[in-house]
C-alpha cells in the first residue's frame, strides 16, 4: 500500500475555484489526503470556496489577473493551456490535476508522477461540442470551430504527459478512451453517506434535487407529475424555474434551495427521488440511498454505476414523459418490495474512505 510519507512534496492542479460542487468536494478530500499540498488554480474567489480549502496556499494562473476573470473566466478558455505551462512545478514529487476544465496540461519535473483525476473530458469540447454551439451566440458560433479543432488537439496531446488516469465513473473513462486514446482506474467521488440517516415517516410525494438547467431535464418531472397527479417536491433554482413553475400544477411543490438539515429530512421522507439527467457521476442519487430511499434514475451516465436495479431503484430508458411516466409507475409496484437498509449499504461503497483507498492504489 502507497504511503504519504512517499512523497515530499505535492501539487494539486484544480481547473478554478469559484464555487463548491462537486469537483470542490473531491478537491477538499484530496486536501486531507494531502494535507500539506500546495493548490494551483486558474481562478480564485477565496469567498466562494470553503475553509479548508482557504488553508491551503493557493497559486493562481495569470488568468487570474485578467478582466472579470471572476465571472467570465471561461471566456479565456483559450489562454489555459498557455497558463498551465507557465506554472513551476519544479520540487514536487506528486502533481494531482482534478481536471474538468484544463488543469493536466501542466508540465511537471520529470521524475514526478502526475495522477489526473478526471471528473470528466471538457464536454464543450466533446461530446456535448454541438449543443453548446447551438447555444452560443452567433459570434462565438462563427469562431468556434476553428479555436475548438486546436482546444481538441492540445486537450488530447497533453494527456499524453500524465502518467495515470483516474476516472469518476465508468461512463467517464469510456468517454476518456474516445477523446484522449488512454485508459483510466474507475475511482468514485467521495460522498459524506454518514451524514444521512433513514426516518420511519416517510411522505407520499417524490422528490427532484438539481439546478433547473435545460440538461437537467426537470421539464420531464413536471410534465410526468402534471399528468399522473402525484404530488412531487422540486428543489432547484436556474433558468428554467420560473418556466416550469408556471407549468406545474398544484400537486407539484417547486422550492429554490434548502439548508443541509432540510435537504437531508426531504431525502429521508421522500417516497422516492427522481433523477432525470444523464450526469457524469451524480451525487444527488447517492445521497438519497443512503438517506434509505430509492431512486428512479435515467438509465445512462453515471446513474448505471451508482443506482443498483431492484436494490437502490429502478431506471427508466428515454429521456421523454411517457418513458418518465412508466418508470414511476414501474416503481409504485416495486416500493412494497424496498428494502432501506440494502440501499444505505449500497451506498456505502460510495464512502470517502473508499475514495482515498482508490486514490492511493493509483500511485506508484
Amino acid at each position: 500500500m502507497t504511503t504519504l510519507r512517499t512523497f515530499k512534496r505535492v501539487a494539486i492542479i484544480h481547473y478554478w475555484l469559484v464555487g463548491m460542487r462537486g469537483g470542490e468536494r473531491v478537491l477538499e478530500r484530496l486536501i486531507k489526503l494531502f494535507p500539506n499540498a500546495d493548490i494551483f488554480t486558474h481562478v480564485y474567489v477565496p469567498e466562494a470556496t470553503s475553509a479548508l480549502i482557504k488553508s491551503r496556499p493557493i497559486k493562481t494562473t495569470f488568468i487570474n489577473r485578467l478582466p472579470g476573470a471572476a465571472k467570465h473566466y471561461q471566456k479565456y478558455l483559450p489562454l489555459m493551456p498557455r497558463a498551465l505551462e507557465e506554472l513551476d512545478l519544479r520540487g514536487y514529487d506528486l502533481v494531482i490535476s482534478s481536471e474538468s476544465g484544463p488543469a493536466k496540461g501542466v508540465i511537471a519535473a520529470p521524475d514526478a508522477f502526475h495522477l489526473c483525476y478526471c471528473h470528466s473530458p471538457m464536454r464543450y469540447l466533446w461530446d456535448h461540442y454541438h449543443d453548446y454551439k447551438d447555444s452560443a451566440g452567433a459570434l462565438t458560433r462563427r469562431v468556434m470551430p476553428f479555436l475548438f479543432h486546436s482546444l481538441r488537439e492540445w486537450d488530447t496531446s497533453s494527456a499524453a504527459r500524465v502518467d495515470a488516469i483516474a476516472a469518476n465513473s465508468h461512463f467517464i473513462r469510456q468517454r476518456i478512451r474516445r477523446a484522449w486514446g488512454r485508459d483510466a482506474s474507475v475511482v468514485f467521488p467521495p460522498v459524506e453517506v454518514d451524514l444521512f440517516k433513514a426516518r420511519s415517516d416517510i411522505e407520499d410525494r417524490y422528490l427532484w434535487v438539481g439546478q433547473m438547467t435545460p440538461y437537467k431535464r426537470a421539464d420531464l418531472a413536471v410534465e410526468a407529475f402534471n399528468e399522473l397527479g402525484l404530488p412531487l417536491l422540486m428543489v432547484g433554482q436556474g433558468e428554467m424555474a420560473a418556466k416550469l413553475k408556471a407549468q406545474a400544477k398544484s400537486n407539484i411543490t417547486i422550492i429554490p434551495k434548502l439548508n443541509f438539515d432540510q435537504l437531508r429530512e426531504a431525502y429521508a421522507r421522500a417516497r422516492g427521488l427522481i433523477f432525470t439527467p444523464e450526469e457524469d457521476f451524480g451525487i444527488v442519487p447517492v445521497e438519497a440511498m443512503a438517506s434509505g430511499r430509492p431512486v428512479l434514475a435515467y438509465g445512462r451516465g453515471g446513474a448505471l454505476d451508482t443506482v443498483k436495479p431492484d436494490v437502490s431503484g429502478l431506471f427508466f430508458e428515454e429521456q421523454s414523459a411517457s418513458s418518465l411516466i412508466s418508470g414511476i409507475e414501474r416503481m409504485e409496484r416495486w416500493l412494497p418490495s424496498f428494502d432501506p437498509d440494502a440501499a444505505i449499504d449500497h451506498a456505502r461503497q460510495f464512502a470517502p474512505d473508499n475514495f482515498d483507498k482508490g486514490i492511493l492504489a493509483c500511485l506508484p
